[in-house]
């Protein structure tokens, strides 16, 4: 890139983080966000979990703290602590006798842990809602029924950290890319469905279902079950920056569904009812999710979480880590609609993963596993509840 070019396409971008910063155009706080300190006694069935599930995805979650500088925040402020305010509970954590006594991983977050009660306006509970990894079908060339792309990250986008421009914008990013002098924003679903990519060579796979590429990109990650039988992992990549649109509100604007009615079953069933319509409405939403073929999971992990770890069933928990940091235990108290019926659904997760649509303090998004009962329950979960950080007791929660 010549100087010239290159000097203006820094200008153009340095006005758009100072446009950033100045307008408020970033995704703005809750307006009353709390952190109350519990007993763990007030946690409704705490003493009936079996915690050792959660335990060992704790410890995965530790593998990445330990691998960061021990001053970094671990949230913007830093309102929970810094990473080395977490290190002696992930040394603790590797105690052998823990991973298969529940009584002593209950009794070691006990031991390390304050809980916290987040609240996060009025009403003060929040939403829970579920996700899963799907499974498709394809190939790694175009041929057949074979013609759905999945992309990998495009070589033109750029991720811009805020965070290093200014601390009140921690954990902020804006993505883009350099056209002539301007970094303007990257394509949106509706372009790259209609060959924005088509000259980048960036098709990973080709899919034979468009609709459960949509939703796989919703999920953030997926299993390929390709033409010769084999199974290949895909995960979360990258974006292209946009918001999330949820398209069951606008269904329920059309008046095709009841905002009762909106699950993934619903949705799914009205795009495959409407052919004709249902790329328009899938356009909608202008988020597009890029993929990595993640060769080193075997079939019995799962798949890779926003902190860069394999997740655990109904273990994991995507978060809005403003405010939930990865790697922190957190008790959610709420119900699932599991297959014989809605259930009361009180359990220790660890926050390992995010998404476009889990913003604010009472937020998340349980992960449930793969196959048809994971489906069957990520895709109607739409459930209030309320939640619990549990935060080193060295620490203690700062605004």
């Amino acid at each position: 890139m010549p100087a010239l070019r290159r000097w203006a396409a820094g200008a153009a971008l340095l006005a758009a983080l100072l446009a950033l910063s100045g307008c408020g155009r970033r995704e703005p706080a809750p307006a009353a966000i709390d952190y109350q300190p519990v007993d763990f006694t007030t946690l409704e069935g705490w003493a009936a979990d079996d915690p050792t599930i959660a335990l060992a995805a704790f410890r995965r979650s530790c593998a990445k703290l330990q691998a960061k500088a021990p001053d970094k925040s671990m949230t913007a402020e830093p309102l929970l602590g810094r990473v080395g305010d977490w290190l002696p509970a992930c040394t603790a954590a590797t105690e052998p006798a823990l991973a298969t006594d529940p009584a002593a991983a209950r009794a070691f977050f006990e031991t390390w842990f304050q809980p916290y009660r987040i609240t996060g306006g009025d009403p003060p509970d929040g939403l829970f809602t579920g996700y899963y990894e799907p499974l498709l079908h394809g190939s790694r060339q175009r041929h057949g029924r074979y013609t759905v792309p999945l992309h990998t990250v495009p070589r033109d986008l750029i991720r811009v950290d805020l965070g290093r421009f200014s601390p009140k914008l921690a954990g902020e990013a804006i993505y883009g890319r350099i056209n002539g002098n301007d970094f303007e924003p990257y394509f949106a679903r509706a372009e790259i469905e209609a060959g924005a990519l088509a000259d980048q060579q960036l098709e990973l796979f080709w899919v034979d279902d468009q609709i459960a590429k949509f939703f796989m990109q919703i999920q953030g990650s997926g299993q390929v079950r390709l033409d010769d039988g084999s199974v290949v992992r895909l995960g979360y990549a990258s974006q292209n920056g946009k918001p999330y649109r949820a398209i069951g509100r606008d269904l329920v604007e059309m008046g095709a569904l009841r905002k009762e009615e909106v699950s993934l079953q619903t949705i799914r069933s009205w795009l495959l009812a409407n052919p004709a319509a249902a790329p328009a409405l899938m356009a909608k939403n202008p988020s597009y999710v890029f993929f990595q073929e993640n060769r080193a999971l075997s079939a019995a992990d799962g798949p890779l979480g926003a902190q860069g770890v394999s997740l655990s069933p109904e273990r994991s928990i995507a978060v809005d880590p403003r405010f939930v940091p990865y790697g922190a235990p957190v008790w959610l108290e709420t119900t699932a609609p599991l297959p014989e019926g809605e259930a009361t659904w009180h359990r220790l997760l660890i926050a390992q993963d995010t998404g476009g649509a889990i913003k604010g303090a009472v937020r998340g998004d349980v992960y449930w596993g793969a196959g048809e009962r994971a489906e069957a329950i990520a895709g109607r979960m739409k459930s209030p509840g309320r939640w619990f950080v549990l935060v080193p007791k060295s620490v203690v929660p700062t605004s």
